[in-house]
């Protein structure tokens, strides 16, 4: 769990937005947002072939960039 110190005289909106950027940073809401619903162990797989397929596109796509 992320956590900050408050600094002298700091408004509270600016130590919150401090806060949340530690979480973000951390990947607490990413984990927060992946636990929102319940995905089924289908479609799980779905979105992980998905992810496999684009992520070989992208490498391809890398290699086959001519230098400058």
């Amino acid at each position: 769990m992320p956590y900050i110190k408050i600094r002298d005289n700091e408004p509270f909106d600016r130590a919150f937005r401090r806060f949340t950027k530690a979480c973000e940073k951390c990947g607490l809401m990413a984990e927060i947002r992946k636990h929102q619903r319940y995905m089924k162990p289908s479609e799980a797989a779905k979105r992980k072939s998905a992810a496999a397929r684009r992520k070989i596109k992208k490498m391809i796509r890398m290699q086959n960039r001519t230098p400058f």
